[in-house]
């Protein structure tokens, strides 16, 4: 119970609680601030399996054990990057109508994952619950309050929206990982299922008579967003 409550403190330190102090030894040399800058760095980096106590620590020539009076342990450490970087940006709603204020409030989350890929990796079940990520979901509600959206419609409105801007994040995330011989690969497979497989679209026909959301693959991943939050705005407005 007490490393919950600790944990707590930490994550939200910046909104009424303070930061545990250790009962005994040296006061703290390191601010946590920096070092959950550090972690979200790796991550941003190399990926989220390349963040450890041991490698954040190194970077401050510390050890693991050194590190966890500032953290806890190694999933309170990702739960405190996930609402560090999570923090959430400026931006004004256009107070236009329903489809535009969501779309705001989709492409600034968008961005932020595609700023931090490793976000996605987290699952819902490893929601930090910290202030940041709850400054989201204000915001989301608030437009949703704002446009008299009905009770009833909010909830799965808010489900739907954070899974289609976390998926298709990630997709946009492995599209820019994608080098050109990835890309190539990708369309050889294209190319060569053509070839074997010559009466695909007879045997597909939905499939193969569906439209892009844009004609650059590349693109789609964002268009897909901004596609799926006009068409949801116009179903659950009334």
């Amino acid at each position: 119970m007490e490393s919950t409550l600790n944990h707590v403190r930490r994550l939200w330190r910046h909104r009424g609680t303070t930061l545990p102090a250790p009962r005994r030894g040296p006061r703290q040399q390191l601010n946590l601030d920096e070092i959950l800058d550090v972690a979200v760095g790796i991550a941003d980096g190399d990926g989220l399996t390349a963040v450890s106590t041991r490698a954040v620590a190194a970077r401050f020539g510390k050890t693991a054990m050194a590190l966890y009076p500032y953290v806890g342990t190694k999933e309170q450490l990702l739960a405190l990057m996930q609402d560090h970087a999570s923090a959430l940006p400026a931006w004004d709603d256009p107070a236009t109508g329903l489809a535009d204020d969501l779309l705001g409030w989709a492409l600034a989350l968008f961005d932020l994952h595609l700023a931090h890929p490793w976000l996605s990796e987290r699952s819902w079940a490893q929601a930090g619950q910290g202030p940041n990520e709850q400054d989201w979901m204000e915001r989301l509600l608030g437009i949703l309050d704002r446009w008299a959206v009905p009770a009833g419609n909010r909830t799965p409105a808010t489900t739907m929206l954070y899974a289609t801007v976390r998926s298709c994040a990630e997709t946009a995330a492995a599209y820019a990982r994608m080098d050109r011989d990835g890309a190539a690969a990708w369309q050889e497979r294209a190319a060569a299922t053509r070839t074997l497989i010559p009466d695909l679209a007879e045997r597909y026909p939905r499939s193969a008579s569906l439209a892009p959301v844009t004609p650059q693959w590349r693109d789609a991943p964002r268009a897909g967003v901004i596609a799926a939050v006009r068409l949801l705005a116009a179903s659950i407005g009334a």
